[in-house]
């Protein structure tokens, strides 16, 4: 299941706008809060999914009836771009336990690449749900490797994969190679054009240096 959220009127376009726009991404600041609101406002779209159960909740006057998770979820991330959407998942999911992969560009002397995986930290994840963010979904192949490195820890019982703007190539790409098909991929906006170098244009650069600054 794929859900695209600019498909509808709310804040969101307004956070996804400031996210694109050259002189605001100046800002890193505002670039990383910026991700963590989307971040934010994709966890409580997700919270109306997952499953609850009823609980009795003490007051200073009585008792009331509450829903609860039955559940916890399980936060993954891409190092290192993931990281401020991430921290707005977890403001709302904020006794979810966390997953980190690192990924990168392998690049060769033909100005080809290859995406690799560098580390994993995971708790088990056999039969929990799963969120797994990354702000760009280019190619896809990011998204896909680091979700196979992640069941090497478990079969999550459902995945939710969040990304903010995702390339029509990628999106396909994904639905694709995924090696299950228990997955809802939240998107904020959709674009239309890849580059050679896979970049999503119009997009908005490269999130992890906008966010944490050029590497060399």
């Amino acid at each position: 299941m794929v859900k695209v959220l600019s498909d509808q009127k709310s804040i969101l376009g307004q956070y996804i706008s400031e996210l694109r726009d050259i002189e605001i991404q100046k800002d890193p600041l505002r670039f990383r809060a910026n991700l963590e609101r989307i971040g934010e406002l994709m966890a409580f779209e997700i919270s109306k999914t997952l499953n609850y159960e009823s609980v009795i909740t003490k007051t200073p006057l009585g008792e009331s009836d509450s829903l609860i998770l039955a559940q916890q979820p399980v936060l993954s991330t891409i190092l290192r771009a993931g990281l401020p959407l991430h921290q707005g998942l977890l403001r709302v999911f904020d006794k979810a336990q966390n997953a980190f992969v690192s990924a990168y560009r392998k690049h060769h002397k033909d100005n080809s690449f290859e995406i690799a995986i560098e580390y994993l930290s995971s708790p088990t994840l056999q039969d929990k749900v799963l969120i797994l963010s990354d702000p760009m979904l280019a190619t896809g192949s990011s998204m896909v490797l680091a979700y196979q490195a992640l069941i090497t820890k478990g079969i999550p019982s459902h995945t939710h994969v969040v990304v903010v703007i995702a390339s029509k190539q990628g999106v396909e790409y994904f639905k694709t190679h995924m090696p299950h098909q228990n997955y809802t991929l939240w998107i904020g906006a959709v674009d239309e054009e890849l580059t050679a170098q896979s970049y999503i244009v119009p997009g908005l650069g490269d999130a992890g240096d906008l966010a944490y600054g050029e590497k060399s």
